[in-house]
């Protein structure tokens, strides 16, 4: 953990001050009030906009809002004279068979959809199915030469089922010896398990769901079921396509293991050595899945503060406007997911942000950016990635928010995805003006760096900054900060009970927060440096591949 000293002064931070020296002027004492953020949360995760979803009326209703915000404020149109940019996208509905049969020569049982696992397709046929296919158990299904990992070393997966465990061998482990320890990397993720096994011809793809490595509850998946899931258009594209994505619960690995005849628990063991060999289950499953898609525009929404001297160089702000819509009633019979605090808040921060900016404009342009369909996969801003309005050498940084603290004030906050870039060094400096701290995320293994908007900026080689409301509360000290992280995680993320409470959402604290996203971008929109990457991040070659400064 990484504490501030009162007192004196790292030379990284000397440093840091020089760089930033031109950066103090500006409107760095801007005030902002409760008005400017606690209306628009109200609004955004209220009932009457349905949970936000794309491709539905409320998209509209959203993006109607959002445009009499910018327009309120003042803002230009982000994109030429338009406030918006079109993301081609697809909808597509999977309505799985409600059960899936699994046999094996002398015996056969049946997995109950839903309860037991989730699947869909991103196949845009009106059926598909699958029938006697082999299950191939490939460990983390993962592919990393650079730590001399491969799953699928001689492995032909075509015309199979390949059942592979969430997060990565280092999970678990506080020594980075393996991968990166109990910091996940991005082959840890489920999209990238999904991604692979595509590459590889994989028939389909069953992860094994495990809430501590996971991250977060099989309910979770559940909501996916029988739902649309939205990707971007991928007519014309010749990229494989599996016939079928999913998950099933570890109880039912375990009894797929067990009707092989093989241990369970050594089978999971095993695969945490790189000596690991995928090996066939001798199972055989059959399934379908009915499939209806739907062609149609989604849209990010984008405004714009032209810097005075520079506003050819641009520091990007990022939040998703949306959320899961109507889903699966809770025990109280609320079926709106309202996405209070994911990610109305981080949407509200920005038009608060908008508001300061705005009021007295820095020397490089500062562009908002809202993002759709966040909750389907990153697709607004993987689209805004491949199609950058601003040229991503002109970019200089991304700084995203999904979530603002509402928990109470703060003593740190907790910095995701450590030894990225010197942005966490700039947010170091600004919190020790505080009297403040940043300290790594309290759960690595989660791997959030890979699970927000700021990725798809990162993979372009863009400097991207992403931290969180911290666990060391100023009054009840960290294990009741950790055990409200905790509580909304398992008990209200992607349920319909994120709702904002007045009264139980402290303002002063969201208020702190967003004087800090503002004080940061303030010393970068007024300063001469560019962000760099540090060494040994993956993307730091990205951007010197392209930036010729």
């Amino acid at each position: 953990m990484r504490q501030s000293n009162i007192g004196k002064t790292p030379p990284f931070l000397l440093i840091l001050a020089m760089l930033f020296g031109c950066a103090e002027k500006g409107n760095l004492d801007y005030n902002f009030k409760t008005e400017d953020f606690e209306p628009h949360v109200i609004a955004l995760s209220s009932d009457d906009f349905m949970g936000r979803m794309p491709f539905t009326e409320w998209e509209i209703l959203t993006l109607d809002y959002l445009e009499a915000q910018f327009i309120e404020l003042g803002l230009q149109p982000g994109n030429g004279d338009s406030f918006f940019q079109e993301v081609p996208m697809m909808s597509i509905i999977s309505q799985p068979e409600e059960i899936m049969r699994i046999k094996k020569p002398g015996g056969e049982i049946t997995l109950e959809g839903f309860r037991d696992y989730v699947l869909w397709t991103q196949r845009v046929d009106s059926e598909v199915k699958f029938e006697d296919a082999e299950i191939v158990f490939a460990g983390y299904g993962i592919v990393a030469p650079e730590y001399g990992w491969n799953d699928y070393e001689n492995l032909d997966v075509e015309g199979k089922i390949v059942m592979v465990m969430v997060n990565d061998p280092g999970f678990g482990r506080e020594e980075t010896d393996l991968f990166k320890g109990n910091a996940m990397t991005y082959y840890g993720r489920w999209t990238y398990k999904f991604e692979e096994a595509a590459r590889q011809g994989a028939l389909g793809t069953l992860i094994i769901h495990d809430t501590e490595p996971a991250g977060y509850g099989f309910n979770v998946i559940q909501n996916g079921w029988n739902s649309a899931k939205l990707y971007l258009d991928s007519r014309g594209s010749e990229m494989y396509r599996p016939v079928f994505e999913g998950w099933v619960t570890l109880p039912v690995a375990k009894k797929l293991f067990d009707m092989a005849e093989m241990d369970a628990e050594e089978m999971l063991g095993n695969a945490r050595s790189s000596a690991f060999q995928p090996v066939s289950l001798g199972l055989k499953a059959s399934s379908s899945i009915n499939v209806t898609v739907n062609y149609a525009q989604s849209k990010n929404a984008i405004a714009l503060i032209e810097g005075k001297s520079k506003p050819d160089e641009y520091l990007i702000y990022t939040a998703h406007w949306d959320h899961l819509g109507i889903g699966k009633p809770d025990e109280t019979g609320d079926s709106i997911y309202n996405g209070a605090l994911d990610n109305a808040s981080g949407v509200a921060a920005l038009l608060a942000l908008g508001k300061a900016f705005q009021s007295n404009p820095p020397e490089r342009s500062i562009v908002l950016l809202m993002v759709t369909a966040e909750e389907q996969g990153l697709w607004g801003s993987a689209y805004y990635a491949k199609n950058p309005v601003f040229p991503k050498e002109k970019t200089l940084a991304n700084i995203n928010i999904d979530g603002i603290n509402h928990i109470g004030k703060m003593r740190d906050v907790s910095v995701i995805g450590v030894g990225q870039s010197d942005l966490e060094d700039l947010l170091e400096d600004e919190l020790q003006k505080l009297g403040r701290y940043s300290a790594p995320e309290p759960t690595p293994s989660a791997g959030y760096y890979y699970r927000s908007d700021h990725f798809n900026f990162a993979k372009i080689g863009i400097p991207a900054l992403y931290f969180g409301t911290g666990i060391d509360h100023v009054e009840k000290g960290k294990e009741y900060g950790l055990e409200r992280q905790l509580d909304f995680t398992m008990n209200h993320y992607h349920k319909p009970s994120d709702k904002f409470i007045p009264g139980e959402w402290d303002l002063d604290a969201a208020l702190d927060e967003i004087k800090l996203y503002h004080n940061i971008g303030q010393r970068l929109a007024n300063s001469r440096i560019w962000p760099q990457w540090k060494e040994g991040s993956e993307f730091k070659s990205v951007r010197e591949a392209y930036m010729k400064r």
